[in-house]
């Protein structure tokens, strides 16, 4: 999940450009909405400005007069402290549960808009930072006719956060708004392709360089009937051997990867390894809700790309698993990525017939360990660059190198095993 904190100077116009990422895709979480939250009549957050400053800050209706706190608040430092001691503990409580609940509902994009991130060092929550500024003179006509504010209240209130420059300096993006939305929407599209495309570009600015993953493709979880691993076990190992990624892909089941990625949701790529009626396996990566299996290779492919995920093929040759090149080429349109490497396949001939048929067709190659045991994770795995979501992750997977070795033969006895100890009702 890609992490976008957008803040700016006073009245430069940062929710105009958190509109625009909204209506591409972003699950947005707005600090001034969570502010208007916690001073709503019946919250404890106006009982205790009341508390605090007195019933004077309340109109007749029971609601916050803003104008009246402002007076008190801005010029006395006392008790502009004591306003956000009683505002921001609650505001940054919430901003944390709708982040959680963002991840938890697979969101890609996460626009977090904070008015005073850079003053509240906050950046460090976010993956990049993009600031909004304008003119002072713009962003004093408009705040003073949309908030009925002074000029005078307007400089006060603007010379209480960091200056524009500042903010500037600070940032990894800046945005320009001068009352040219045609401009301040192509800027706003450029720095979001920027963010959430697949720019090796970006990567080396957001990063200072280019990092590299480890990332095993295929596993296994307890969710998967041929396998006895918790989730919480996959996560454990996986760190321990020094993985920066692994895809949970259990068996026409989705929950060992949710619960896996709960547990780690920095490591974890929700995944699922669905059988097709044609008796194939297909996994699909980056996904937000279970795929029942036993539609067509299409079908689950197309319901993949609905879920806006990567259509990835295992094994393609495998003797048990796979297909034949003509059936590929017959579905070539609904593949994105190609198992190159897969761990438990034993003949190196198959695994480099799916990479001579990947690289023919350009697709990018993908290896996994397709473990059912703790000790398989990590035996296959490719070495790519960072990245931050499906289609970044594709164009990393493409300059991606593979690194593995078959594991045992005995593995496979291990499978056999966990279908026996789940029809014994036994775990050990």
């Amino acid at each position: 999940m890609i992490r976008i904190g957008l803040t700016g100077t006073m009245g430069a116009g940062k929710s105009t450009v958190g509109d625009l990422f909204e209506s591409w895709g972003a699950h947005r979480v707005d600090a001034d909405a969570l502010a208007r939250r916690v001073v709503e009549p019946g919250q404890p957050g106006l009982e205790a400005i009341r508390e605090t400053f007195g019933a004077g800050m309340l109109r007749a209706d029971g609601t916050l007069d803003r104008a009246a706190l402002r007076a008190v608040v801005f010029g006395d430092d006392q008790a502009l402290r004591s306003l956000e001691a009683i505002i921001h503990p609650t505001v940054d409580r919430l901003r944390s549960s709708l982040l959680d609940q963002a991840r938890a509902e697979g969101a890609r994009v996460v626009v977090l808009e904070i008015p005073l991130l850079f003053e509240k060092d906050l950046s460090g929550e976010c993956d990049t930072v993009v600031v909004v500024d304008a003119p002072e003179d713009v962003r004093r006509r408009r705040v003073c006719e949309s908030r009925g504010l002074t000029p005078e209240e307007f400089s006060a209130m603007d010379s209480a956060q960091w200056s524009g420059e500042r903010k500037r300096a600070a940032a990894d993006h800046v945005i320009w708004n001068d009352d040219d939305l045609a401009r301040v929407e192509s800027e706003a599209r450029e720095v979001w392709d920027a963010v959430t495309g697949a720019s090796e570009a970006y990567e080396q600015r957001a990063r200072g360089a280019v990092v590299e993953w480890r990332v095993d493709l295929h596993m296994h979880t307890s969710a998967s009937p041929d396998c006895l691993s918790t989730p919480a076990d996959v996560v454990r190992r996986a760190r321990e051997i020094g993985l920066e990624r692994i895809a949970i892909t259990d068996h026409d089941q989705i929950d060992g990867a949710f619960e896996a990625r709960d547990i780690d949701p920095d490591l974890v790529i929700v995944g699922e390894e669905v059988r097709t009626d044609e008796g194939l396996d297909l996994i699909g990566l980056f996904l937000t809700e279970h795929i029942p299996g036993g539609g067509s290779f299409r079908e689950v492919a197309g319901e993949i790309r609905r879920q806006e995920g990567v259509v990835y093929v295992p094994h393609p040759f495998d003797s048990n698993r796979g297909t034949s090149e003509e059936f590929l080429e017959g579905v070539r349109d609904c593949i994105d990525a190609v198992e190159g490497f897969n761990a438990r396949i034993h003949d190196p001939r198959r695994n480099q017939r799916a990479q001579n048929w990947a690289l023919a067709n350009g697709f990018p190659l993908g290896a996994g360990s397709d473990a059912h045991l703790l000790s398989e994770i990590g035996q296959a795995r490719v070495v790519m660059p960072a990245f931050s979501g499906p289609a970044d992750f594709l164009v990393a997977l493409s300059d991606g190198k593979i690194e593995g070795r078959a594991s045992s033969y005995l593995v496979h006895l291990g499978s056999t095993w966990a279908k026996i100890a789940r029809k014994l009702g036994t775990r050990e």
